[in-house]
């Protein structure tokens, strides 16, 4: 049974006027999130740097997939659990065991002797990131009243976004003046200051601690969520959905996750109580983030390697090339809830989707020889429509459910985010690996035998090739460099298809302005229905 919407003390001061240090929290808390969003960007930069065998680890390309993909699969599988344990243990004590844990792994993994290390390393870093997210979000809830939650809110994804724009360039300028692991020893003394700071500023609020777990209903949640993101993961390493390796855990993840549902609905002390998706704005916000995540990541995914490769740009250059959609978001971001407080967020968030679709689609219009400022004002403008989406969206989240819960809605929100990013990198991955591969085969003829299949799988490795070939090479690089721009136009019409399809859910589903969110369980039966 969802929990009463009296909250307990320091709560309670919070629903009405707000903690008195509420804005210095918000700052500490995202200045404490920005190791954790921006370590998931800023790895993609150093990844050349870390398979050189004199420079770097001499990583292989399995074992470079796997040092980012282990963060991901532990993150994902265990959101919602920590989510679980803040509201029941207290999110500032887990907020502290988290950075901790990631601070203390960063440090392993700037310091691997081996890419088993790095990638076991990765692992622990993302437990500590899955202690963390939720935790920051549920504070943020805790803390402001209502009347300031979305602009508190918007400020939050704000830094999201500027920490996930700002890793590239980061990355850069660390690899230009030190080694790789720099890129992880940053986040050390970010995760030093900001448990200082959260010791000291930010106050504990939980769950009322005699209300029992659901230890089934965490398990089924782990297996199904490690078993779906291992799937997907392993989807876009193989460039295909019909491996066996593929299916059949994405399988196990589905089966277990309806397991988890069923099991929810039974339970009278449920983890999570899913009769919330019954709220249509809770319903709508959590499946629109999930495929502006789809679209997005994997658009950002293939432009990584227009930069570089295609366009030959530096990895110092090609992070400061992700800066104007950096720029909107910390500028558009914290401005989202006066938008919504305007017009609503029924119809900002359409009219932002929808441009959205459009930025995502117009990718299929760049060129070769496409003017970088013409790519810089699309980045713009799309940052700018996600300023307007993030935010909202996340507001609702946290405000269909009881503020008590407010961890495992963060949870929720930050895990259909965390599985979607991932589906759309597969996806859209293997969509532009599987044109690039039909594009580079005619073009291959001339390349030794013994060399066309590793020459044939990718942009970065066909320019590899090419490299020792000579005169020859150059030709061949030029097939390839049209290749990838042929399969990022394909990709980028289905990620721009697939936030269409957002733009329509909302439309039609999330409630309009009048419509208000229910902020307890009172909207929901007394008992969870008998299935």
């Amino acid at each position: 049974m969802p929990p009463s919407d009296a909250p307990s003390s320091p709560a309670a001061a919070a629903e009405v006027d707000g903690h008195p240090r509420r804005w210095a929290i918000l700052a500490v808390l995202v200045f404490s999130l920005l190791a954790v969003v921006l370590d998931n960007t800023i790895l993609n930069v150093a990844l050349k740097t870390i398979a050189d065998p004199v420079e770097g680890l001499g990583t292989t390309q399995s074992e470079l997939e796997w040092a980012i993909n282990s963060y991901t699969l532990v993150f994902a599988g265990l959101l919602f659990t920590f989510g679980l344990l803040g509201d029941r243990h207290g999110r500032k004590r887990m907020l502290l065991i988290g950075l901790v844990v990631f601070g203390l792994s960063s440090l392993a993994s700037a310091y691997a002797q081996d890419p088993m290390q790095l990638i076991v390393a990765r692992a622990i870093m993302g437990i500590g990131g899955a202690a963390i997210m939720p935790a920051t979000l549920a504070i943020i809830s805790n803390v402001f009243p209502p009347r300031e939650r979305g602009k508190a809110i918007g400020i939050w994804a704000g830094g999201v976004g500027l920490a996930m724009a700002i890793g590239p360039i980061t990355g850069g300028v660390l690899l230009e003046y030190f080694w790789w692991g720099s890129v992880f020893l940053v986040n050390v003394p970010v995760v030093v200051i900001g448990v200082l700071l959260i010791a000291f500023l930010v106050p504990e609020s939980k769950e009322s601690a005699s209300l029992k777990l659901d230890p089934v209903g965490v398990l089924l949640s782990i297996i199904g969520l490690v078993a779906l993101v291992y799937g997907i993961i392993r989807g876009g390493e193989l460039a295909s959905f019909t491996h066996l390796e593929v299916w059949l855990p994405t399988l196990v993840g589905v089966v277990v996750l309806v397991l988890f549902v069923l099991h929810e609905r039974r339970s009278d002390h449920p983890a999570f109580d899913v009769r919330y998706f019954r709220v249509p704005a809770f319903a709508t916000a959590v499946s629109t983030t999930a495929l502006v995540f789809f679209a997005m990541m994997g658009v950002m995914f293939f432009l990584a390697f227009y930069w570089q490769m295609a366009r030959g740009f530096s990895a110092l250059e090609a992070g400061a090339l992700v800066l104007p959609f950096a720029v909107a978001q910390v500028v558009l971001g914290p401005l989202s809830a006066r938008m919504v407080e305007r017009f609503g967020g029924k119809i900002v968030a359409t009219v932002s989707l929808f441009v959205v679709s459009l930025t995502l689609a117009a990718h299929a219009l760049i060129q070769l020889d496409t003017p970088v400022w013409m790519v810089l004002v699309l980045s713009f403008v799309q940052g700018a429509a996600m300023a307007n989406i993030m935010p909202p969206a996340t507001t609702t989240i946290m405000q269909s459910i009881p503020r008590e819960k407010a961890g495992v809605g963060s949870a929720m929100s930050n895990t259909v985010r965390q599985i979607g990013g991932a589906l759309g990198v597969a996806v859209l991955g293997s969509v532009l690996s599987a044109v690039y591969r039909d594009q580079i085969a005619p073009s291959l003829t001339a390349v030794p035998e013994h060399l066309r299949h590793a020459a044939g799988e990718s942009i970065t490795a066909t320019h590899g090739v090419a490299e020792g070939l000579g005169a020859q090479g150059a030709a061949l690089v030029e097939a390839a460099d049209a290749a990838f721009i042929q399969g990022m136009h394909v990709a980028a019409l289905i990620a721009g298809g697939v936030a269409l399809v957002g733009t329509l859910v909302v439309a039609k589903w999330m409630p309009g302005k009048a419509a208000a969110a229910p902020r307890s369980g009172a909207a929901l039966d007394k008992k969870p229905a008998k299935v």
